[in-house]
């Protein structure tokens, strides 16, 4: 589920991990995923997971939407152009 404003996009993003084993692994076989390259993320579920979820905030999106700019550059505190990163 996200939360989505005109004009700015996505504000915020959430999502619940699947915690049943057997429908984590039907899944990731349905899609075709190799499943020795998740064994860990599978031991997880098949020992023993509650359901949990998560999400994410765009507060730089957020203060996009109440200062009414267009462009998500103009609230940023740093610059995150490639040209303007110090690596």
């Amino acid at each position: 589920t996200d939360l989505l404003v005109p004009g700015v996009g996505e504000i915020i993003g959430c999502s619940e991990r699947e915690a049943d084993y057997d429908k984590l692994k039907q899944a990731m076989v349905d899609r075709g995923m190799n499943l020795d390259d998740y064994t860990y993320y599978l031991d997880l579920r098949k020992y023993g997971s509650v359901p949990h979820s998560g999400f994410g905030l765009g507060l730089e999106r957020i203060l996009m939407y109440v200062t009414g700019l267009g462009n998500i550059r103009d609230v940023q505190l740093y610059a995150r152009t490639a040209g303007d990163l110090m690596v």
